[in-house]
Parts: structure tokens; sequence; C-alpha cells
């Protein structure tokens, strides 16, 4: 056989990126409106419990909120948010202008030289607002050194994680943003078809992967943000394994990739066999996918994200897998939320209490590891509407046609 069933090989890769023409017409960014309700938000629940102000670092949350985004490196770029609302850029002085380009010159920019502490700099912001007596909090990406520098320079201030606020704003996403995230998976899945259609006996993993940069990036998208390629017992590695691996007949094939559309994300994972499936093959397939729909069923509004876990692990020990985190069985968690990073707040796992909420963006993933064998994941992401979880894509068909039969 030459692995050819239902749209799995039988094509090639300049073939496939010749098919593809982008169409970004949809594609909304996020506006200063926008941003500016987030501001206000984070300001209302900064109120709510006594925190003078944030600090944001060169992180994702800098630019949720601002729209200015930054690399992470020993000098200190970020904003001091207030609980009033105010929005207090903090830059070396020879970067004024490279912020300004995204921040405007109406922005409030306090600057320090290169033989300056940039924390006794927002240690004098605090001081001038009369924020000092209040908890201040950090930016959770923040490097140690940014919360050594503030300790140091602000020894009396109590400085608290900043995620009880960022998460918080960040959870729970806008109608906007979804439209951004959904074009962004429905990127990922059709080059995740095109994917499958190039497949050929003695093909690399390295070749996949190439191909699929290319793709996201013929879309409009990013390129690959990350590409999990796997074959046959490798594909029993959730992350899978270091070095090159070649196609062969019969293997089990797990491909994990995403790429981003205005720095939103996807991230879907397709299992299925080149080839003919075995009879294992199949049952295995087919009870990761019931594992899938139980924790989609279950995500309601109201249930704590632990039961979403719960539910698919359910299904799994009741086929003898597991029990917990074992394998042969799901050895993480079954879901993380996401957006602007990967794998953000909150997440669908034990011990997690958190109620499922409204904007809230999850990972539907409760993979089966059978080390030595194979391992499926079927990865699809959904959202909690006003009415329940709705999937940005749909659940695999079948085995034999993970992209539908039509």
């Amino acid at each position: 056989m030459d692995g050819m069933t239902n749209f799995i090989g039988g094509s090639n890769a300049a073939t496939q990126l010749a098919g593809i023409q982008a169409n970004l017409t949809d594609v909304r960014p996020i506006t200063r409106r926008e941003r500016s309700d987030r501001i206000n938000k984070a300001a209302r629940l900064m109120r709510e419990q006594s925190i003078g102000a944030l600090l944001l670092s060169a992180s994702t949350s800098l630019y949720y909120f601002t729209g200015l985004q930054w690399y992470q490196s020993e000098r200190l770029v970020g904003a001091v948010l207030t609980a009033e609302g105010q929005v207090i850029y903090v830059c070396p002085a020879f970067e004024e202008s490279k912020v300004r380009e995204t921040v405007g010159d109406a922005a409030t920019l306090r600057l320090w030289q290169e033989d300056d502490s940039p924390y006794l700099l927002v240690n004098n912001i605090l001081a001038d607002l009369g924020l000092q007596q209040y908890a201040i909090g950090l930016d959770e990406a923040a490097p140690f050194f940014v919360f050594d520098g503030l300790r140091q320079a602000m020894p009396l201030t109590r400085i608290i994680n900043a995620s009880v606020i960022t998460a918080e704003c960040r959870m729970h996403k806008s109608a906007a943003e979804l439209a951004l995230m959904q074009k962004a998976k429905n990127i990922t899945l059709e080059v995740q078809r095109r994917a499958a259609k190039i497949l050929r006996e003695g093909i690399s993993s390295t070749e996949v992967a190439t191909f699929i940069d290319q793709a996201h990036r013929a879309f409009g998208g990013s390129s690959s943000t990350f590409c999990i390629v796997s074959f046959g017992q490798a594909t029993a590695m959730p992350h899978g394994p270091d070095g090159v691996q070649i196609l062969h007949e019969g293997d089990m094939v797990l491909i994990d990739t995403g790429c981003k559309i205005e720095s939103y994300h996807s991230d879907i994972t397709r299992s299925y066999v080149f080839g003919q499936a075995t009879r294992r093959q199949h049952d295995i397939w087919e009870l990761e996918k019931a594992a899938q729909a139980a924790a989609f069923d279950t995500a309601q509004l109201g249930v704590p994200c632990e039961q979403v876990d719960a539910a698919a692990r359910r299904v799994l020990e009741a086929a003898g897998m597991g029990p917990g985190y074992k394998t042969p069985g799901l050895p993480h968690r079954t879901g993380h939320g996401i957006g602007l990073d990967i794998h953000e707040w909150t997440y669908l796992v034990k011990g997690n209490v958190r109620p499922l909420a409204t904007g809230m963006c999850f990972s539907n993933e409760p993979m089966i590891c059978i080390e030595g064998e194979f391992g499926i994941r079927l990865e699809d992401h959904f959202y909690m509407s006003e009415q329940g979880p709705v999937w940005f894509t749909g659940q695999s068909e079948a085995i034999d046609a993970p992209f539908g039969r039509a």
C-alpha cells in the first residue's frame, strides 16, 4: 500500500503550497477602545483589592493592555498601570523614540539613563502618586532580577503577583479576540489537512515541519509558533522526540502545530495512520475521541475546571487506562487556556475549582500515551459562550478520515 486513503498522501508540498491563497480581509486588530476598556477593568479590580498599581514588564500582558510589544532583556521596559487607570511607561532614554512609535506622543514616559536604577524610578513614580502604602502587583512573567531590583529599591512596599488582575482580565476573551483566534485556528486546521496530503513513505519529520511553516506563512499567519511531527512509537511522547524521524507504512502520525494572527494563537493536533489502521489503533483512536467529547459536554457554565478533566479521565479509566496520570493513559492535564500565550490561565486540571465562565478559551486534548506502541492526541479548542461551550474547530471525524470524507 502507498498510505493514501481519504486524502492522506497522494500529493506533494509544491502542489499544496501552490493552492494556497491568503485572505486576511476579515482580520480586525484590537482597537484602542478595547484596550482602554481593559485598562479600566484592571483599575477597577485593583481598587477592589486595595492594589495601588501594576508593573507590567516586556510581556504579553504589556501588549494586552497597551499594544506595546517589546522583547525581554536585561533593561527594564514596561508600564506602571495604576488603580485610577493611569499608564506611565518606563524605558531607557535611548529607546524613547522606538517606544513612542507605538504609544504615541501623548503617552507619559519616564526615562532612565544607563547609569540609573529603573527600579528607583518606579519607586519614585509610586511616591509621586502617593501609592507606596499600597500593595504593588508585579507581572507574573517578569524575570527574577526585576523582582529583586524592586525589592531592593522599595523594601517597605508589598510586592504581589499581578496575575490576580492580569489573568482575571485576560482569561475572559472578547468577541474581537475570539474572532482573531478563530482565524488562526481555521488556518492551522487547513494547514494540517494539507500536511496530511504530502505524506509518503520515507518522508522525514523535518520535511513535514518545514512545509507546515511555509503553509502557515502562505495563508498570512505567522511562522509556526511550534511544530511537533511524530511517527510510530514516538507519537507516545507528548511533546515528541528529538531528532529526525522517517515515516513508514502503518505508522501512527501525530502533528501538533499552531500560528498567530495579530499575536493570538492557534494550537491543533491531529492523529491518524499512514496506511491501513489496525483494529487496536482504531479502537484507541475512538476512545480518545470519546474522552474529548466527554470533556466538551461537561464544560458548562459554572462547572469547576477540574470536572472537565475528570470527565475525560473517567472515559479512559473505564477502558482500563490510568488511573490518574499513569500510562497507558493520560499523563497530563486535559486542557490549557489560550490567547496571547499558547498556554495561559486557566487550566482544565485536577485541583482547579475555578468555575467556567463566559469568554474562557481552552484546548481539549486528553491524549492517550501507550509507551512502546503509539500515542493519540486529538486537540481542538473551545470557548465558553453565554449558552455553553462552542468549538473553534470540531472534532476529527475518523482515524481513516481525519479531515472528513467529502
